[in-house]
């Protein structure tokens, strides 16, 4: 368009970003309210019972009646509670995980923008120092409820994600040793050329610690130990409601689209498909389009499978999850990255 012809480089990188900061914005907020609906779907078939059914057509407009809900509902504050730290906890708990989408490409490009918000050479770094923040809320939310069942869940959720960000940090080495770059961009230009190229097959130790750790930050069973319902009440959420609750609600299927996102840009080839061309950048529009669809159905499949593991597997013990961190997951990701580096200097 002309009037978009006449702005300055700068004026245009700043629309197209917000453009796509908006876009992405939206995907996600749409992805967590539907990521409830597949979960309580799934959990019914699972249980042989019917699900949400009765709001719009096959339930579908439950989402909105449970934002509605939210927003309507008294907006109570306990009088024993740290009030400033109490309503900043679910601030702290929900912005790290919309945060982190920036450096995640959801695409190749669409016309001749990059669909991604801010490629960065150092994306995975980002990724972790940001997601890192998110234990900061828990913990918070735990000691402002003044109450011994959240300052428990808040304790545990602490000493829970410190562990296995150990664990995820540790099992993306070998991905970052094949690739030669931290950039994600470039992870999944690695992964494009062919199907035996995705690292799920060149990486499949570093693949299910990922996952593994995945489960445990953010807190989805086996590793909800920090809200187990039947010991703590509802762990370091029990004295929240209304919005301040919702927050906690989305920020967990944030975390939760976060991560399937980033195992399927490290893992599963991001927005590339080895047949049509699909793992070439786009050279038009509708092959963008395709690219955006089929990074969404990847992360779609992978939010699938978590929600299916949650309601297939019981929780470990606190003792149990915190061993198999410190005395399994972690040494055998060290090992993994000394088996990397090893074949990768005989090869050299």
């Amino acid at each position: 368009m002309q009037w978009i012809d006449n702005l300055t480089v700068m004026q245009q990188f700043a629309l197209f970003s917000a453009l796509k900061i908006i876009g992405v914005f939206s995907i996600l907020m749409f992805i967590v309210a539907y990521a409830v609906i597949i979960e309580r779907r799934v959990s019914a078939f699972i249980q042989d019972r019917h699900g949400p059914n009765r709001v719009g057509p096959l339930g579908l407009l439950q989402p909105l009646a449970d934002a509605v809900k939210s927003f309507l509902k008294e907006d109570y504050t306990p009088g024993h509670v740290r009030k400033v730290f109490f309503w900043l906890a679910p601030a702290i708990v929900m912005i790290p995980s919309i945060m982190t989408v920036a450096v995640i490409p959801f695409g190749s490009t669409l016309g001749d923008q990059p669909m991604v918000i801010a490629d960065l050479n150092v994306g995975i770094l980002y990724v972790f120092g940001i997601v890192s923040l998110g234990v900061y809320g828990i913990v918070l939310a735990g000691y402002a409820a003044n109450s011994k069942y959240p300052l428990l869940g808040g304790i545990r959720s602490s000493a829970q994600m410190i562990s296995y960000e150990v664990a995820m940090g540790l099992s993306v080495i070998p991905v970052f040793l094949l690739v030669g770059s931290l950039n994600l961009s470039q992870v999944i230009g690695y992964q494009a050329h062919s199907w035996v190229d995705w690292l799920i097959f060149k990486q499949p130790l570093a693949f299910l610690i990922f996952v593994v750790a995945s489960f445990a930050e953010t807190n989805r069973l086996p590793f909800d130990l920090p809200e187990s319902e039947q010991e703590l009440v509802g762990g370091f959420n029990t004295e929240y409601g209304s919005m301040k609750f919702a927050l906690f609600f989305m920020g967990e299927y944030a975390n939760l689209t976060v991560s399937s996102a980033i195992l399927v840009t490290l893992f599963l080839g991001g927005w590339t498909l080895p047949v049509f061309g699909l793992d070439q950048p786009a050279q038009h529009w509708l092959g963008g389009l395709a690219h955006i669809g089929i990074f969404l159905a990847k992360m779609i499949a992978v939010i699938v499978v978590i929600i299916w593991v949650r309601w297939m597997w019981p929780r470990f013990r606190y003792d149990q999850l915190m061993r198999l961190g410190w005395t399994r997951v972690i040494p055998v990701a060290l090992a993994n990255i000394v088996l990397t580096a090893w074949i990768l200097w005989l090869r050299a």
